[in-house]
């Protein structure tokens, strides 16, 4: 198995951003929610791997649907 694959780079992955903390800041409020209540998403998840993110950093998700159009989701980096 080749460990130099890009599984970023596949058509079934949605795009992962990691948000400044202004966002995040200005997600939560908007949200009226704690960090603590977004789902989570591991530090070792192989999507988010090589964004090197810290536990409590959030990242939004992008899926395209042809049904939905672009949709965003949210989820806090834990360890893992």
């Amino acid at each position: 198995m080749d460990k130099n694959i890009d599984i970023t780079q596949h058509v079934l992955v949605p795009k992962h951003t990691m948000l400044s903390p202004e966002e995040s800041k200005k997600l939560l409020s908007d949200l009226n929610i704690i960090s603590s209540q977004l789902p989570k998403i591991l530090k070792s998840d192989a999507a988010i791997k090589h964004l090197n993110l810290e536990p409590g950093e959030i990242i939004e998700i992008e899926r395209v649907s042809p049904t939905a159009g672009r949709t965003k989701f949210y989820r806090v980096v834990i360890n893992g």
